[in-house]
């Protein structure tokens, strides 16, 4: 007696591409439901694998040439837009082995997946830092000089670490902050070290942001994450500004001269880093 469909389908399950093709030759003849099913399940997976060892590896090698396979360190920033909470900036320095399953723009990621890759990051990561522009800052110098004042600290705290990149790869637009400046448009999509920076600053800043949301209940931080939704945009009506608020991002929702903002409970110079956390 044969093996069970049940037995073939784990099998199939378990198998990468060169046992499939053992496990497809062997199954040419068996004509059950449940073993052509499994046997086409186990085909589209292996694609989908496939698919996706590709797009990693293409991720390392693009920036790889880039830089023409010098040292590289990955920055880019999360929290532009919303009204409430820090400007993030994470910078990342990769080995060039192992890849890191799932490393993509971090939008592009499932919360939970985050949490993982982060973790993993921080674990090969040759150094790793995550600088923030606190709320008050912003207001007082405007997006532009925050972005620029967070890249500089973050290549700054990385370089102190003992790691000198040959090539600082940017997301977006030239800010000229540095003669090894490269700037890749939608590079959190294209470069593992800006795909890495995206992820880990992100998943900082929302950490951050659930601990203000116990301070402030009221907006639902844990939620939008600062962001602008609707309930967020009636709490401020309802409530006025937090001190983690933007004012300057908030006109549109108060009467300013009717709150006073207090100051920002965001410290100006975090660092979290590879070993410690360190503010001032």
């Amino acid at each position: 007696m044969g093996p069970t469909v049940a037995e073939i389908k784990s099998k199939l399950q378990a198998a990468d591409a060169a046992e499939f093709a053992v496990l497809e030759r062997s199954l040419v003849a068996d004509t059950r439901k449940g073993v052509l099913a499994a046997v086409e399940s186990a085909r589209r997976r292996l694609v989908v694998e496939a698919q996706e060892a590709a797009r990693l590896e293409g991720m390392y090698a693009f920036q790889n040439d880039i830089a023409h396979g010098g040292l590289v360190v990955g920055l880019d920033e999360v929290g532009r837009g919303p009204l409430a909470g820090p400007l993030a900036v994470g910078a990342v320095v990769l080995p060039d082995q192992p890849h890191i399953p799932g490393l993509n723009d971090s939008k592009q990621v499932k919360p939970e997946s985050r949490e993982v890759i982060a973790g993993r990051i921080k674990e090969i990561a040759l150094a790793w830092t995550v600088q923030y522009v606190s709320p008050e800052d912003i207001d007082a110098n405007g997006m532009t000089a925050s972005l620029l004042h967070a890249f500089r600290a973050a290549l700054a705290e990385v370089e102190s670490a003992g790691v000198k990149p040959d090539t600082v790869l940017l997301d977006g637009n030239p800010l000229h902050m540095d003669p090894r400046e490269v700037n890749v448009v939608k590079g959190d999509g294209k470069c593992a070290s800006i795909a890495a920076a995206s992820i880990v600053a992100k998943v900082e800043r929302d950490a951050l942001m659930c601990e203000y949301a116990r301070q402030y209940p009221e907006y639902d931080f844990s939620s939008n994450k600062g962001y602008a939704s609707a309930a967020h945009i009636q709490a401020i009506k309802d409530h006025g500004l937090s001190p983690i608020h933007r004012a300057s991002f908030c006109h549109a929702f108060t009467q300013e001269s009717l709150f006073l903002i207090a100051v920002c409970a965001v410290p100006r110079n975090c660092v979290r880093g590879r070993a410690a956390v360190a503010c001032s």
